[in-house]
């Protein structure tokens, strides 16, 4: 399926506003830039940093291996003259009228825009107090955690057993801290994005390091007065805490965009060229775009992968200065191949495709579940994801079934 850009504008080169300052928004402003867009660009961030590497804040960050210094990123070249407002938040939009306001009440106005604000932690709604509860987001949220998971006979209890929320037992073991519980609803560790074979292994694999597991267990409450004392479970029982870190999914800043009829139920709903409700000149990039994967089904879905942010602003951007431009033609609709990697204690989760696509049919392609592991996932007897459990040897294996993913034809047309 193609799609034509939509002519010219009609405008010389203006501005684009890029809402959002993290990894996305620094790709869209250097994916402009090689797209051959000369016009000026604003990107607008809330944190006061430029954008910085957030994976290794659950990991290295927390584990006091790794400073500020070593996450942030360098722009390229190519963008040195992008304007940074940084410490400051776009709080509406009428993209209408090209214009964004700013919490500082001025007005920006735009040619176009790109919606990159990304996400931010969901917050379980318990009764307690919220001194010493945590999450992990922002450089500020992960120095605020280290200093308290390193403080003597610390016991922490992680809410939520996806990737933070693993990654962060894990960091906290590695730390020394002896008494680290994990609390999940769900029956198994990560069991979303890896089916249970994988979900199986890896709750094997922490049990062992030391992480204790609470699962099929929902939080009531919080004891404590000042502070977090303890977790009280559905059950009745209570688990001492000293910390308390919440890794219970995300929500997307999108407020800023209401009152305009998109949909924003999931994120902000794009085309199959990152289009924003039908308008050539906003489009969306990283974790808040849900968009239709042609690879695949061409269901709109959110990714929050590292890769995506940079999937996302390449193609974004050659969507927007052709449209600016008015170079006409026709664009190729967005078909990525996701791609996540996951360090916990001594090993790592490598994932190509989309798993979670096939957890109804997985397969061994090498290794034993009781090991060091490769797992297949495929849906209609296809293979749409792999994933390695496991140590340098098996995790480089991943490679080959990489390239069998990519030279797949697309499902959707």
């Amino acid at each position: 399926m193609t799609g034509t850009t939509g002519g010219a504008t009609g405008r010389a080169a203006g501005r684009v506003v890029i809402a959002g300052a993290s990894l996305g928004g620094l790709r869209a402003a250097e994916q402009l830039r090689a797209a051959g867009w000369t016009g000026a660009v604003t990107v607008i961030g809330d944190e006061p940093h430029m954008p910085y590497n957030r994976p290794p804040l659950s990991k290295e960050v927390l584990a006091g291996s790794a400073p500020f210094e070593s996450l942030a990123f360098t722009p390229r070249a190519s963008a040195a003259d992008v304007q940074w407002r940084l410490g400051t938040s776009v709080t509406a939009a009428r993209p209408a009228e090209r214009v964004v306001e700013l919490d500082d009440g001025t007005t920006l106005p735009f040619d176009a825009l790109v919606v990159a604000t990304g996400m931010r932690p969901r917050r379980l709604r318990c009764p307690g107090p919220l001194v010493g509860r945590h999450t992990v987001r922002t450089l500020a949220d992960a120095q605020a955690l280290r200093d308290e998971l390193t403080l003597p006979g610390a016991r922490v209890v992680v809410i939520g057993a996806g990737f933070i929320g693993c990654e962060v037992a894990a960091t906290a073991v590695g730390l020394g801290v002896e008494h680290v519980t994990v609390v999940d609803p769900l029956r198994l560790p990560m069991v979303g994005p890896l089916g249970e074979l994988l979900g199986r292994a890896l709750l094997r694999r922490h049990e062992e390091r030391g992480v204790r597991f609470a699962l099929g267990a929902s939080v009531v409450r919080f004891e404590g007065a000042d502070r977090v004392t303890g977790v009280v479970l559905g059950d009745g029982t209570v688990l001492p805490a000293d910390v308390v870190v919440e890794s219970v999914g995300s929500v997307a800043n999108t407020e800023w965009l209401d009152g305009h009829g998109l949909d924003l139920s999931d994120g902000v709903l794009t085309d199959e060229f990152l289009r924003v409700g039908g308008l050539p000149y906003v489009v969306a990039v990283g974790d808040v775009a849900r968009f239709p994967n042609a690879r695949y089904d061409g269901v709109p879905r959110r990714v929050e992968h590292w890769s995506i942010p940079t999937d996302t602003a390449k193609h974004a951007a050659k969507t927007l200065v052709a449209h600016l431009s008015g170079a006409g033609g026709e664009l190729k609709p967005f078909a990525p191949l996701p791609t996540f990697w996951s360090d916990q204690h001594d090993f790592r989760l490598q994932s190509f495709g989309a798993p979670a696509l096939g957890r109804d049919d997985v397969r061994v392609l090498d290794g034993d579940p009781s090991g060091d592991v490769l797992a297949g996932y495929h849906r209609g007897g296809r293979l749409v994801g792999v994933v390695a459990l496991g140590g340098p040897s098996t995790v480089a294996k991943t490679a080959r079934y990489r390239a069998d993913l990519l030279g797949q034809p697309a499902l959707t047309a």
